[in-house]
């Protein structure tokens, strides 16, 4: 989960699941600093990291090709005529819900990164990390350049990847996720990867906690770390798509999100949508957003798979 509010504080540590979660973190946090100083390994070793997309060997796991199909890069089968479709997946507040860890992590990562206490946050919703940064720096009054926010984004990864297990149990699948990850991935024409304003190891971490990975082709999604603004994205997913071999037309993409950002960005990739309910909008205001469909969550499988497939 996220803030609600723009220039909100942190919520207070009063109570014990939030206690103990900071705490985890805390000791996670300090155990990656001491392993990576015992290493001897230099923030240098890591620049740039989080600007990797994922390798093709990332996310679904191999499967035989159905008849009349060709195994495709990533091991998903690839049809030998016909129009894939493919479905880009939001992730905080539509796949899962990461707890307060999610917004924890971006205060630690601005405190270890410039040395200021990030004590106000930004509403995150819809939004990429790189904006995510540049939008607290702004609020805390902080001077930054590409530089700055390089280096917090550089610690948001060790920090995130060092928190794994905390986000385990703090967080959770959202309704009917894992059902219809796994109902799409059976449809040999339906390739699902994610689209979404985490930077590509995030993404990873996040998903893999809760093994999500194992129905998506991570290497053809669009990420934070491709670009700040999410409406450039769409492109970016479309491109890996037919590089790695897809037949994927706009008219047969869906993004699936929580957030007006994700219809915004759906629009302006030329391609359709399907909002839900489960994040910090309440499905009333998605609908009168008028997307392609809306529906209060994903627990209702076949009839997202329907959605999706048509």
């Amino acid at each position: 989960d996220e803030p609600a509010a723009a220039g909100s504080p942190p919520d207070e540590a009063g109570e014990p699941e939030l206690e103990r979660e900071q705490a985890a973190l805390s000791a996670a946090t300090v155990t990656s600093t001491v392993t990576t100083a015992t290493r001897g390994e230099d923030m240098e070793a890591h620049r740039s990291l989080w600007r990797r997309p994922p390798d093709a060997a990332a996310g679904c796991r191999r499967r035989m090709p159905p008849p009349g199909a060709t195994a495709c890069r990533g091991g998903r089968p690839r049809q030998t005529a016909g129009m894939d479709r493919l479905v880009l997946w939001d992730v905080d507040g539509t796949l899962l819900a990461a707890g307060e860890i999610g917004a924890a992590v971006f205060d630690r990562a601005i405190e270890a990164a410039l040395g200021v206490r990030a004590d106000l946050r930004v509403r995150m919703s819809g939004k990429t990390d790189p904006q995510i940064v540049a939008e607290t720096l702004d609020l805390l009054g902080v001077d930054h350049g590409p530089e700055q926010i390089e280096l917090v984004l550089e610690h948001l990864h060790q920090q995130l990847a060092a928190a794994e297990e905390v986000l385990r149990r703090a967080g959770r699948v959202l309704p009917g996720v894992e059902a219809l990850l796994a109902r799409l991935h059976g449809e040999p024409r339906v390739h699902q990867t994610l689209l979404t304003g985490n930077i590509a190891p995030n993404a990873l971490v996040k998903v893999g906690a809760f093994g999500l990975d194992r129905w998506l082709r991570l290497d053809i999604g669009a990420y934070g770390s491709d670009h700040a603004d999410r409406r450039e994205l769409v492109p970016v997913a479309l491109e890996r798509a037919a590089r790695a071999g897809l037949a994927v037309d706009r008219s047969a993409t869906w993004i699936v999100g929580d957030a007006a950002n994700d219809l915004a960005c759906a629009r302006a990739g030329g391609v359709r949508c399907l909002l839900v309910g489960t994040g910090r909008t309440p499905v009333e205001e998605l609908a009168a957003l008028e997307p392609d469909a809306v529906l209060p969550d994903l627990s209702e499988v076949e009839a997202v798979a329907a959605i999706l497939c048509r």
